[in-house]
């Protein structure tokens, strides 16, 4: 407990109750999401939103008068709402898993490697696969990059595991060196490509290296659907074992928990999950740091509660962020990595003098 000087102890912080932060959450996603669905550089009212989505829930056409809002809606809109929930929601719940496993609110999903893995694949099929389309159907031509940095992120994390593996028990030290080493080596491979590419080709790997939700679609998120719903059925029942890794080692073996095992399915969520959402919006920081610790703060350390609220949390700062990336220079739109950099990096500063006082 902290004694403030010349002050007598202080209560207990008071928290919320997981119940109450759940709803409270949901309600903040919900109002979120109908802003979301609102602004914009071409600005649609509630009341026709509300009769776009009642007209599409009924079978019915939109009439002609709302035929260009009911494209902007369902076609831009509506799947840049989807994809910034599930994308927060996954990276957040994968912090959260991370830090848990490291015992270090400091980790993030970038640990293990798989966001700078499926950097270098996404930004060598940029630059490299300009030949590819004469090589391969022209269906699997659109799953090229995305599936190439899926490929890539998941081959680092095995990488990374195997290293730590190889290097004796896996232990979160080990593969937390080994996960600096690998994202050292894909940085390096990154500024390569990033170096032999052209002008267009660099503008590409601008927006994808910062993040961006302007590329969803519906056809897009489809093929990406599996890892990003396996993810949270793999990282959501480890909320106990989480719970007793806390307390060391040791004690969590003495429990019956194998720690090994848990780092084991641990690792294979967060690779399916971020890598999947990486692949759909290229490399966006700060998520999955500041909503699970923000969420901590909250509701304490108990993974039962924190983690499905991480990722509603998650949910919330990615959408937020990308409705200010659209509004703040419209018509143009910043990179939602400079957003979320320019939140996380203050509240990183923040958690790193909170922690050293």
């Amino acid at each position: 407990m902290t004694v403030a000087l010349g002050h007598a102890a202080p209560a207990r912080r008071r928290r919320l109750g997981p119940g109450a932060l759940l709803a409270a959450l949901a309600a903040c996603l919900v109002a979120a999401v109908i802003v979301a669905l609102g602004v914009g550089p071409f600005a649609i009212a509630p009341a026709r939103i509300a009769a776009i989505l009642q007209d599409v829930l009924a079978g019915r056409a939109p009439p002609a008068e709302s035929a260009v809002d009911a494209a902007v809606l369902l076609t831009i809109r509506l799947p840049r709402i989807a994809l910034a929930i599930v994308a927060g929601g996954v990276l957040a719940l994968a912090g959260a898993v991370m830090q848990g496993l490291f015992r270090n609110p400091l980790a993030d999903p970038g640990v293990l490697g798989v966001s700078s893995g499926a950097a270098v694949g996404a930004v060598g099929m940029i630059v490299l696969g300009e030949r590819m389309p004469d090589l391969l159907p022209r269906a699997l031509i659109p799953w090229l990059q995305p599936g190439m940095a899926f490929l890539c992120g998941l081959g680092a994390t095995a990488f990374v595991y195997a290293v730590a593996r190889q290097a004796g028990a896996l232990r979160p030290m080990t593969m937390l060196l080994a996960g600096i080493a690998v994202n050292a080596m894909a940085g390096a491979l990154t500024g390569f490509f990033t170096f032999m590419s052209g002008e267009s080709q660099l503008r590409m790997i601008t927006f994808w290296t910062m993040g961006s939700l302007g590329h969803g679609a519906w056809s897009a998120m489809l093929p990406a659907l599996v890892p990003l719903l396996l993810s949270p059925v793999l990282l959501l029942p480890l909320a106990r074992r989480l719970d007793v890794l806390l307390l060391g080692e040791r004690e969590a073996g003495h429990l019956g928990i194998d720690p090994e095992a848990v780092r084991r399915r641990a690792s294979v969520g967060v690779a399916l999950g971020v890598g999947a959402a990486v692949a759909l919006t290229g490399v966006i920081g700060f998520i999955g740091i500041v909503a699970p610790h923000v969420v901590r703060l909250l509701i304490g350390p108990a993974h039962r509660a924190l983690l499905p609220a991480a990722a509603l949390g998650g949910a919330i700062l990615l959408l937020v962020s990308d409705i200010a990336a659209r509004m703040v220079v419209a018509p143009a739109e910043l990179p939602i990595g400079l957003v979320t950099a320019l939140i996380g990096g203050p509240f990183f500063l923040w958690l790193l003098l909170r922690r050293a006082g």
